[in-house]
């Protein structure tokens, strides 16, 4: 009796005890309608930790530190102050422990059997959608069979979109056969088909998803075969007369009448390759679809010489940038193409804007052309004054952590509070302008909603901590985001977490023949479809990541990928544009708005990274924080 009422004391005494620390550390939450986010990481701050190193270099195409408007600063603690300093229910797991879970190198042993891991995934979805599903566009592997366009339903557009009745899937991972090596098959699929493939197709496609998938990939592969140092090992093709080319050139017109008949010059989102755009065909686009075609065209004119491909993929996104706030300087995610009137008035990073920010800067990196780069610079700055919430440094200060939210173009209003997994691709983008630290940040919050589950929900809420939309369908953004972390870190954190992916992978997505989409993440119900992008993209970045000997990473040539991960070599042949007066004469026909401002990165937006930041004891500090949210410890 002694002994458990002893006990019962030592409980009200412990509970007190958590309950004096949870209001001491602002943990409670605070007055107002102000909350802070039920899903804050509170990094803490990691000055001094490891051993000093040299700063990273900076990305050539950036301006220097503090260069630009100052811009409006993001709000720190616009969600209240919070900081994790004890948390209750812990259960003695000390820094030690992390420390050996995530601190210690990656073996090369392990990291080879990682990659491995990775190749095989690819092949057992590559031999499986050639064995039942091609010629077929995708492949159902749990049924295994094949799947196109659905005929029977023109309205279907999550299948009609995509699906063209052109092999897709093997047209979106010829570069992927090559990347990891394996000429014979590369070689094999490229004549397939050049021999098999048509676009002479009664297929009525969204613009976008034809543009990224089959464009993109054709163009990629023409380059890998014609390219002099074969970097890859043998991939060239005997008798090869630029096929691929000739093809991209084929699809490519056949989907210029998008661009046809729009008063704005922004394009249809879809076109019947046979006949053009349909009569009925809507007149309302979001802005990545219509805003992200200029890397591929851009790519098509330089290498044919003709500017016209270019010419109207720069036309969209110049009238695209044309119609942003003149307050807060965003755009929208819907827009109808002949009045130029925002029909979705929602701004974020995912769906419906995500790849148009990034092409913004990667057609600078390609080509070269500063008014891209002066685009991009001033989207980044909106973003960071209007989307970002949460304090202003991602590892010191107090409030919240940075988190990228949904808001109203015109005033900046929080709309939602859901965010979506195509989100997880920004970490990869603020790799690529310099900003690596907020990068680790924002690539940490997913990584602990997919810690949480083993996949990312479609949608997350995150001020309900639950999902909004159940499905995962095997989306790659945030292995891309860990691969290129990783590159421009060298931390093992990210091979820890390319690990814990491919074992998510592995675990809860693979069947009979292939992988399949996770229909409910909590209970791991399938969908019977693999999408290409598994293939063209997850693979491929799971790969890379492990592959550190990889050309990609090796060749005295540099590297890009498309927003479907196709590898292009930046090199002079896609900076030279003879027909420069021709698209770009003083701003052209379609000159630069009024307004237009060329505002550069702030110094807090680009901040030149610390690699003290970076070096081996962070790693246990960030699972750390991971695992508090995820209520692993």
């Amino acid at each position: 009796m002694r002994r458990a009422l002893a006990l019962g004391l030592l409980l009200l005494l412990r509970l007190g005890l958590h309950g004096v620390l949870w209001l001491a550390l602002g943990l409670a939450p605070g007055p107002g309608p102000q909350r802070r986010f039920p899903l804050g990481l509170g990094f803490p701050r990691l000055g001094g930790l490891g051993r000093a190193a040299p700063p990273a270099p900076r990305p050539p195409w950036l301006p220097p530190p503090g260069a630009g408007a100052e811009g409006r600063r993001p709000r720190p603690g616009v969600c209240g102050a919070a900081r994790w300093g004890y948390v209750p229910g812990a259960r003695g797991r000390g820094r030690d422990e992390y420390e050996r879970r995530y601190s210690r190198a990656f073996p090369p042993q392990l990291r080879a059997q990682m990659r491995d891991l990775a190749r095989g995934m690819f092949v057992f979805g590559y031999d499986n959608y050639m064995a039942h599903a091609f010629p077929q566009d995708e492949l159902n592997p749990i049924h295994c069979r094949g799947r196109g366009p659905d005929r029977g339903d023109p309205s279907n557009l999550n299948i009609n979109d995509v699906l063209g009745n052109y092999s897709l899937t093997l047209v979106d991972a010829l570069d992927t056969l090559a990347i990891m090596g394996n000429s014979s098959e590369f070689q094999k699929a490229v004549k397939l088909v050049i021999n098999t493939v048509s676009f002479d197709k009664d297929s009525t496609v969204q613009v976008f998803e034809a543009t990224i998938r089959v464009l993109g990939s054709l163009l990629s592969a023409h380059r890998i075969i014609t390219d002099s140092k074969q970097p890859f090992g043998d991939m060239t093709i005997q008798d090869y007369d630029n096929e691929l080319l000739h093809m991209a050139h084929d699809l490519a017109v056949r989907l210029l009448p998008a661009f046809e008949n729009t008063r704005t010059g922004i394009p249809y989102p879809r076109v019947n390759l046979k006949t053009g755009v349909p009569p009925d065909s809507n007149n309302e686009t979001c802005t990545a679809g219509a805003g992200s075609l200029l890397v591929e065209f851009g790519i098509l004119s330089r290498l044919l010489g003709d500017s016209t491909f270019e010419w109207v993929a720069r036309r969209a996104v110049k009238a695209l940038w044309s119609l942003r706030s003149n307050d807060t300087g965003l755009l929208g995610n819907v827009v109808d193409i002949q009045t130029g009137r925002w029909v979705g008035k929602q701004s974020g990073l995912g769906a419906g804007l995500d790849s148009f920010y990034e092409y913004l800067l990667k057609s600078y990196i390609l080509f070269g052309e500063k008014e891209d780069l002066e685009m991009f610079n001033a989207a980044y700055q909106s973003i960071q004054s209007y989307l970002r919430r949460g304090r202003e440094a991602c590892n010191e200060g107090e409030g919240d952590p940075p988190l990228y939210v949904n808001v109203n173009m015109f005033s900046g209003q929080l709309m939602n509070t859901w965010i979506d997994s195509l989100q997880a691709f920004f970490p990869g983008l603020q790799v690529l302008m310099g900003d690596v630290e907020d990068a680790i940040c924002l690539h940490a919050f997913y990584y602990a909603i997919w810690k949480r589950y083993g996949a990312l929900p479609e949608r997350f809420n995150w001020q309900l901590q639950a999902p909004d939309v159940l499905f995962y369908p095997l989306r790659p953004e945030l292995v891309e985001s860990t691969y290129l972390l990783y590159q421009a870190t060298k931390n093992p954190f990210y091979l820890h977490v390319g690990m814990d992916i491919l074992q998510s992978l592995e675990k809860y997505t693979r069947v009979k023949c292939g992988y399949a989409t996770l229909h409910h993440v909590i209970d791991k119900s399938k969908e019977d479809r693999m999408e290409s992008f598994f293939l063209s993209e997850t693979c491929k970045y799971l790969y890379l990541l492990f592959d550190e000997e990889n050309p990609v990473h090796k060749s005295g040539t540099r590297y890009m990928f498309t927003t479907e991960g196709h590898v292009v070599s930046v090199d002079k042949q896609l900076r030279e544009a003879p027909w420069r007066e021709e698209v770009f004469p003083n701003g052209g026909p379609d000159r630069r708005p009024p307004d237009f401002k060329a505002i550069n990165s702030s110094s807090n937006c680009s901040r030149v990274p610390d690699e003290r930041r970076y070096s081996l004891p962070l790693k246990s500090i960030y699972m750390r924080q991971i695992d508090q949210m995820v209520g692993l410890i």
